[in-house]
């Protein structure tokens, strides 16, 4: 159940992406509700996607502590 979960939140942030307000409400409420390991996965992901959509490189700070 849990993958899907990370599945779906993935999906929700490509769709959110042209928009950084957006995102990072989406990308507050991932945090809280994925497990440490899948957190851990979507960083690397957030990382990729922030290489496609520049503007959200200031959404980085929500995934460091």
């Amino acid at each position: 159940m849990s993958r899907a979960m990370f599945d779906y939140t993935k999906a929700v942030l490509s769709k959110v992406s042209f928009d950084v307000r957006l995102f990072s409400k989406e990308l507050k409420k991932a945090i809280t509700r994925l497990l440490p390991h899948e957190i851990d996965e979507l960083m690397i992901w957030v990382d990729s996607l922030i290489k496609q959509h520049p503007q959200l490189s200031q959404c980085l700070t929500l995934l460091n502590p």
